[in-house]
């Protein structure tokens, strides 16, 4: 069983930043992809960014170049640093951990952090 538990979400202004943590209850990063999704009211859940195990990255369009996900094996931590935030970045933001090279597929998912952007 794995465990996700997202924090460090909060209310900021437009053009500041924020740093998410997703704490991990074991060491997964050499199996699994971790992610970062996103679901705003009244929209779909989107994928935000994404981390393999080998090391590849994947952003949303809308985030590219203002948001960074990164790993620590030894805190077993997922981190979305988000720069320039807009207020169209406003969603309940989730982390996700897949294998669905493995048998059977796993995934897990947190809870979420809120983040709020708005003047």
């Amino acid at each position: 069983q794995v465990q996700l538990v997202e924090s460090g979400g909060g209310l900021v202004q437009p053009g500041e930043s924020l740093r998410l943590s997703c704490a991990v209850s074991r060491n997964i990063f050499s199996i699994y992809t971790m992610g970062w999704y996103r679901q705003a009211p009244g929209k779909q859940r989107e994928l935000v960014a994404a981390v393999t195990s080998g090391g590849m990255t994947d952003y949303a369009d809308s985030v590219q170049g203002r948001f960074t996900i990164s790993r620590d094996a030894a805190k077993n931590t997922v981190f979305l640093q988000m720069n320039s935030l807009k207020p169209e970045d406003t969603a309940v933001y989730l982390c996700n951990a897949a294998n669905l090279r493995g048998y059977p597929p796993r995934n897990y998912w947190g809870q979420g952090t809120q983040v709020i952007v708005s003047s």
